[in-house]
This record gives structure tokens, sequence and C-alpha cells, in this order.
């Protein structure tokens, strides 16, 4: 149950990270929010890469895939994410982003030959519905809040909700031969996060409006910043690349997209308020699909 337990811990991470993001994210914008967080995350962990000697694992073939990796599913991925979110509103967003499991299971059919059957197939099957009926039925009645904010470009919408999607299910699929080898988790995440950066500066750089931060940095704004960067980008991240190294594509991805059910429980802690039930009736399912995939 090695990766399976990796895979869920990283589903953690990225739960309780989140409650750090939403006044971080509004107070920059979601780009500049990206970028410092990225800043913020590969500090840390080249610190960690250069201490621990774990550099030293990484060769020309593995830079070239991790920075395809980030290309790819941070900077494209995350950019449409964030675009998707902007059209349609974050809850619709997260649903189709929560795809990424069902392509990640598809591509890994289609180039690794790999395979899912009985009970591990109806498991996954659960969780993806399960995700996204938690998050899709969620609403309370007459919540109206900046979760259900769209634009009205409903294709635009569908079409970049899909492409981040994509994106990911295919930045988990070019790491995974790669970290069947004895390369180090952690370099190998900072490769992929600093060429995210680098990306990020240049789009800065280039002088798209976009790209600017709302309003300028504080210290508080920064450590709600860190904090998020160290849980979701830093710890998240490179629990999902060592469980990579031990299962298959489409099962890693398809335990570590608990994470929208998973947060549940921790909003009404914060909110003091208790989820619709059309999401804890999606949080069974997929708790049940989860306990299949686990216990085949």
């Amino acid at each position: 149950m090695l990766f399976e337990s990796l895979a869920l811990a990283a589903a953690c991470c990225w739960a309780v990270a989140s409650l750090f993001s939403a006044s971080a994210a509004r107070h920059l914008g979601a780009f500049a929010f990206s970028r410092w967080r990225m800043a913020c995350v590969s500090l840390m962990l080249w610190s960690v890469s250069l201490v621990s000697g774990g550099w030293q694992s990484l060769n020309s073939g593995s830079i070239e895939v991790m920075a395809l990796s980030g290309l790819v599913g941070i900077f494209i991925g995350d950019t449409a994410l964030f675009a998707a979110m902007n059209c349609l509103g974050p809850r619709r967003a997260v649903v189709l982003f929560a795809c990424h499991s069902l392509f990640s299971v598809l591509l890994g059919y289609l180039v690794l030959g790999e395979t899912l059957k009985g009970l591990t197939l109806v498991g996954c099957m659960l969780v993806a519905s399960g995700v996204m009926g938690a998050v899709l039925f969620g609403r309370r009645e007459g919540e109206s809040h900046h979760w259900e904010q769209d634009n009205g470009k409903l294709a635009v919408g569908v079409a970049l909700g899909l492409l981040s999607a994509l994106c990911q299910a295919s930045a988990t699929l070019m790491v995974k031969p790669v970290m069947a080898g004895d390369i180090d988790a952690v370099s190998a995440s900072a490769v992929r996060m600093s060429t995210a950066l680098g990306l990020h500066l240049l789009l800065l750089w280039s002088g798209a409006a976009i790209a600017k931060a709302r309003l300028p940095i504080n210290w508080a704004v920064l450590g709600k910043v860190a904090i998020n960067g160290f849980l979701s980008m830093g710890v998240g991240m490179t629990l999902i690349l060592y469980a990579l190294r031990y299962g298959e594509v489409g099962l890693v991805a398809m335990l570590s997209s608990v994470s929208p059910v998973l947060i549940l429980p921790l909003l009404w802690l914060v909110q003091k308020r208790a989820p619709a039930k059309g999401a804890w009736l999606g949080a069974m399912v997929t708790v049940i699909g989860t306990m299949l995939i686990v216990s085949r």
C-alpha cells in the first residue's frame, strides 16, 4: 500500500493547503499568487536538494523530461485552470479539472499498457464520480458567493477546463518512466517548479497585464503563500513523484484526486457550516471507491 498511501497523503496536503490560498490569491491575483508560490517552493526544494546531495541524481535526460512536465503540467495546465475559473466559476472548473484522473487512466492504458480490472476498475469509477458529484452538487440552496461566479463564456470555459485536466494527466505520464529510476524526487520536483517559475517570470517581464499583481505583497500574504506552497507544491507534488515510482499512473492520479472531498470537513471546521447533502453523498461514494482500490 506504499504508493496508495503516498497519493492519499498528497491529496491531504492539497486539501489543507487550499485553506491558506483564498485570501492570498484574492490579494495578489491568480498569476501573481502562482508566481510567488513557485518562487517560495523552488527555494525550498533546491535548498533540500543541495543539502541532501539529491541534485547529483539528475542528468540531462531527466532534466529535460522534468522541465517539459513543468511546462505542460504547471505552467500551461495551471494557467488554463485559472482561466477556466474566470469563465465558469471555481466550482464548475474544479469539476472539469477532476477529469485529469480519467485522462490519466486512459493515457496510462494507451501509452504504458496499464489496465484496471475488477474491483479496482469499479473503485476508480466510484472515486471519479464521487469527487465530481461532491463538487457539482455541493452548493447549498440560495448560496451565492465567488465559487459560483462566471462570465457566461461556457464553451470557452469548458475547453480550458478540459485542457487543464489533459495537461495535468500528460505531465504525470511524462515523469513516470523517469521516476522508475533512481532520480531524487525532491530534485526532480525542483526542476519542474523552476521551469514553470521561469516561464511565469517571462510572462511578467513581457508586460502582460494579467501577470501583474493586483495589490503589493506583504509579510502576512507572503506567509500564507509560503505555507500553501510548502504543503501543496513542495510536499504534495513530491509525494506524487514518489508514488509514481511504485504505482501505476492511473491509480496514483485517481487516489490523489480526492482532495476536493477531503476539504469538506476542513471547510466545516473553518466556516462553522456543514456542507450541502450532495457534497456528503459524493464524499461517501468517493470513500467506498477508495476502499475498493486500496483493498484490491
